[in-house]
């Protein structure tokens, strides 16, 4: 029965219930004054009344309540929560701020800052190194920052600062001794569509770049020559992985860049059979036939707005349409810097991944507890 049939009922019972009672004192009490019956009347009548608000008031909760229930259970994308920063839209100082308010690790003379995708480290128009001058005064810095480490434009992650050439020139020796042992200092984390296989392993293959239509690309050279290296047509490169999680044809993977070069991680990942979530540079070199990925031929291979199926595309709340807009999910997640002068240890600084980075780990079920640091930025926030 639904509550508006219950509530009248109830109010059809009450006011029998009254008129049974006028009935018998009307009959007990004949000839004496009104006033007693008006009486019972009124007070009968607010009874009533009481009843009929407090139902209201019953019916109002429950309203409120799914309602709630209805707001709680909409979910949406990635897009509209959390959101994904446009920093076209944020004036200078706004990207400052957003800068200021992102140091991860600051110990003299080093410092460690979170950086948006989106953001060049470098260029004539609007980047890091541009705003270095301004963020120094932000931080109350009396040294000039530069430069050492940093994600490029489309990756979010760590940018690390110096304000000590000396440390700066340790740090690069580090890392290039570093890439000659084949030890990894720098950590990436990756959304992918597709799963490596295996698990776990090393991507060895050459890269070079290459004109293709009016672009210029990073093209995997899967046969190098010596001839090749030496007259500088092809360069080494090798790339550490790791699959932490993977469900439904997606994975969240560990990536070590042992080697330097543009869309490394990228590339490499192609050669695996999966891509980068919002590579719209490097994702149309994949194509699928029966449902089993294949590598197509890389001169046709244009680039263009990642294509996904339509039940990913559920997953995520979104339609195709809206895909131009989904940011890459690449994360400088971790830099190791080996010993220093006046520091004995290692020093390990951390960034969380953006939350729209981990919004996307839940909506594609990639359960981990990979990023304890964002828990802890978390609990500060509120």
């Amino acid at each position: 029965m639904s509550i508006g049939a219950l509530n009248t009922e109830r109010m059809n019972h009450a006011w029998k219930q009254i008129w049974t009672q006028v009935s018998a004192l009307t009959s007990v009490m004949h000839g004496h004054p009104s006033f007693f019956i008006q009486r019972l009347l009124t007070d009968s009548a607010s009874h009533v009344s009481s009843m009929v608000s407090c139902s209201d008031i019953r019916r109002k909760r429950q309203r409120q309540k799914q309602r709630q229930h209805l707001k709680k259970d909409k979910v949406v994308s990635i897009l509209q929560d959390p959101g994904v920063p446009v920093l076209g839209k944020l004036t200078r100082e706004d990207l400052l701020e957003m800068l200021a308010t992102s140091v991860v690790y600051q110990e003299n003379p080093l410092i460690g800052i979170n950086k948006p995708p989106g953001l060049s480290i470098t260029g004539k128009e609007l980047s890091f190194t541009s705003l270095l001058p301004e963020l120094q005064q932000r931080l109350h810095l009396s040294k000039e920052l530069h430069i050492v480490k940093a994600s490029n434009r489309d990756c979010s992650g760590l940018v690390l600062l110096s304000t000590c050439h000396q440390t700066t020139k340790y740090i690069e020796d580090a890392f290039v001794q570093a890439r000659r042992r084949k030890e990894a200092l720098t950590s990436y984390c990756a959304v992918t569509v597709g799963i490596p296989e295996p698990a776990e392993g090393e991507v060895s293959v050459a890269l070079k770049k290459q004109n293709i239509g009016e672009h210029e690309l990073v093209v995997p050279v899967f046969h190098p020559t010596w001839g090749n290296f030496q007259r500088k047509e092809a360069k080494k490169a090798v790339t550490r992985y790791k699959v932490l999680t993977a469900a439904d044809g997606c994975a969240l993977v560990e990536l070590h860049p042992l080697s330097t070069f543009e869309s490394l991680l990228q590339v490499h990942l192609t050669v695996k059979l999966s891509t980068v979530l919002g590579d719209h540079v490097y994702s149309s070199r994949l194509g699928k036939v029966l449902g089993i990925p294949f590598c197509l031929p890389v001169e046709s291979a244009i680039p263009r707005t990642q294509v996904l199926t339509e039940s990913l595309l559920q997953k995520l709340h979104l339609d195709q349409k809206q895909m131009w807009k989904m940011p890459l999910h690449l994360h400088l997640h971790k830099l190791s810097i080996p010993p220093l002068e006046i520091k004995k240890s290692e020093t390990v600084i951390v960034a969380a991944p953006p939350a729209y980075f981990l919004r996307t780990l839940d909506l594609l079920g990639l359960r981990v507890n990979e990023f304890p640091e964002a828990d802890v930025r978390k609990k500060e926030k509120y």
